[in-house]
């Protein structure tokens, strides 16, 4: 469709010789309307045009009323201007008038040379329903509509947002719209600010037009509507506000929690002592207590060999309650469900101190250490700087061993209770894993006959009877004592006149080895060899065994004569020779296991340590 300012004059001459007045015709009837500026000629007869560049900023004024006339209106007297030329007010912009000369025609084109490259240009917005949704019921979008002066077409255009999830873009490519079902399309004329446009069954809403849309459209005597605001998406704008904080009515915050301390952990190494039931035994665990959300959780620590199923966790994490409300303490623990309601006070960092015992759902755990993490957060929380790692290696009860040829009981251990109060005596038995031997209690409390005694005239074992290398006979069985508490040391030592010499003697002994300082290598044999303080009590109960025995130094230069190497050590083969040529009681059960505690390796035996049982 050509441009509304573009049109043509066709003057029909009778014969070809007349071109040349036709066409001075056609020039003089656009010169009284513009200005003439001549673009080139053509010569006579040709079919070539020739063009004139007009403008009318210096219209005649004979014309210039014309121009408003109706359309209806007569042609001015002594005008060549047609109807639809001297009815129309054209646009302010530069025309061409082209004259050409074909079979036997002459052609006067006028029309708008700069309109291809104007646009009006319309902001507007229409609103689309949203189903299916809770956060929006409807949605606002903007659009720009651009009507074309050069064909009278129309595109509609939404700028694109990033991340919108819209399809955006050109929404109607550039055409002519119809406007009603007559078949009429928009002209510029149909539109304003601040009206309603249906196209393709959508309204739009024009609220406002640029700079040049606003002249043009005043310049062509359109009287524009004022301008309004453009309707803003609801939900674009809500996304658009900051976020809202949170105020929490205390200084304690759940979520604040959470993000400050999540995925740290306190650890925490305790032990479960249970040696004094039945079977009982200290066993290890690590506790972890989780600061983001204040739960606790037991992990077993497992050994080779130990026995046990591997399960990792004694306790899955969960919060532990301190303190429960009175109802709840008498309700069946197996079906109460541990709520807020039944728990007056629950377990916190605090709670966890290194060198205290915890007791968590009837199990009372001693923590001993903590890892380096878990004293710098109470050092900067609670100020508690000082965290020692407590050693909790149980030291072995002192121990008395069986006399029994039997080789099963050579390693067995007792202790031995004395009960000043009744003079009654009870034998336990530490249990021993992995040994076939159930242990606990050997003897209950019960007055113990000494061997030689007569029925009418029993005498009893008492406390002077007691004390380190005693040899101690219960119904037939033979015990040794290796060692005692310090509790026996201080009352034998308060009570010193009830003692024998040689009872005073050992205990003066057993104390001077404790104190003495002793080399560096004997101390590390004493660290690394834990029966010194045995092979020291048997040696002593030997030599009150054999006061009548050869001299040791006889024994000594004999395996010294056979020690060509000054080793202090000699094969089995030659030590039991030796011992014959003495007659050495070997096959006493001291003997064998003084033997035992000597040999070094499969063919050597220590005689050094051996020959000092049979001092006199």
């Amino acid at each position: 469709m050509a441009c509304p300012f573009s049109r043509a004059l066709l003057l029909r001459t009778p014969r070809k010789q007349h071109f040349i007045e036709a066409r001075r015709l056609a020039i003089g009837m656009a010169m009284q309307l513009f200005d003439v500026q001549q673009l080139g000629s053509a010569g006579t007869g040709s079919r070539s045009a020739s063009c004139l560049r007009l403008s009318w900023t210096s219209w005649p004024a004979r014309h210039q009323s014309s121009c408003t006339a109706s359309p209806r209106r007569p042609r001015a007297q002594n005008s060549f201007l047609p109807m639809w030329l001297s009815t129309k007010r054209l646009p302010p912009a530069t025309v061409t008038v082209r004259a050409e000369f074909r079979k036997s025609k002459i052609q006067l084109t006028v029309f708008a040379t700069e309109l291809s490259s104007q646009v009006l240009k319309f902001d507007a917005y229409f609103q689309e329903y949203v189903p299916l949704s809770t956060e929006e019921q409807y949605r606002i979008r903007q659009v720009n509509i651009y009507y074309y002066l050069e064909d009278d077409s129309m595109s509609v255009i939404e700028p694109v947002v990033e991340n919108s999830g819209i399809p955006q873009g050109k929404l109607i490519k550039r055409q002519r719209l119809a406007k009603n079902d007559q078949g009429d399309h928009y002209h510029w004329k149909d539109l304003n600010r601040g009206i309603n446009i249906t196209i393709y069954g959508r309204t739009f809403r024009i609220v406002d037009c640029d700079k040049f849309t606003q002249v043009f459209l005043e310049s062509q005597g359109i009287e524009l509507n004022p301008p309004e605001k453009m309707a803003l998406d609801p939900y674009t704008e809500l996304r658009k506000q900051p976020l809202r904080k949170y105020v929490t009515p205390t200084d304690f915050d759940q979520l604040k929690q959470f993000l400050t301390f999540d995925k740290q952990v306190l650890r925490f190494y305790a032990i479960w002592d249970d040696t004094d039931s039945m079977f009982g035994e200290c066993r290890t665990y690590i506790i972890h207590y989780y600061l983001m959300d204040d739960t606790v959780e037991i992990r077993e620590v497992h050994e080779r060999n130990d026995g046990r199923d591997p399960f990792p966790l004694l306790m899955s994490r969960r919060r532990v309650p301190k303190v429960l409300v009175e109802s709840a303490k008498n309700f069946p623990r197996c079906v109460l469900e541990i709520s807020d309601k039944e728990v007056l006070e629950w377990y916190t960092a605090k709670d966890f101190i290194v060198g205290k015992p915890l007791t968590i759902l009837g199990r009372t755990f001693f923590i001993y250490d903590c890892d380096p993490f878990t004293r710098q957060y109470y050092k900067e929380n609670f100020g508690i700087s000082d965290l020692p790692r407590i050693d909790v290696s149980k030291k072995e009860p002192p121990p008395v061993k069986q006399e029994s040829p039997i080789p099963e009981d050579k390693d067995r251990r007792f202790v031995f209770s004395y009960f000043l109060a009744t003079d009654m005596i009870s034998i336990f038995e530490p249990p021993v894993r992995n040994s076939g031997i159930i242990g606990g209690k050997y003897l209950g409390r019960t007055k113990v006959v000494k061997p030689g005694s007569s029925v009418e005239n029993p005498i009893y074992y008492g406390p002077s009877d007691f004390f380190i290398g005693a040899v101690i006979e219960v119904f037939g069985h033979r015990f040794v004592i290796l060692d005692t508490d310090d509790c026996v040391l201080k009352y034998m030592e308060s009570n010193a006149a009830q003692y024998s010499p040689e009872a005073l003697l050992s205990i003066q002994n057993h104390v001077r080895k404790q104190e003495a300082p002793a080399p560096e290598s004997d101390n590390q044999q004493t660290v690394e060899d834990p029966g010194v303080q045995e092979l020291e009590a048997l040696i002593d109960t030997i030599q009150r065994q054999g006061k009548d025995h050869p001299c040791k130094d006889d024994i000594l230069k004999m395996f010294q004569i056979y020690d060509k190497e000054a080793s202090g050590h000699v094969d089995r083969e030659t030590f039991f020779k030796i011992c014959d040529s003495f007659h050495l009681p070997v096959d006493d059960s001291l003997v064998k296991e003084l033997i035992r505690m000597c040999s070094r390796g499969e063919d050597k035996i220590d005689y050094c340590t051996f020959v000092r049982a049979f001092s006199n």
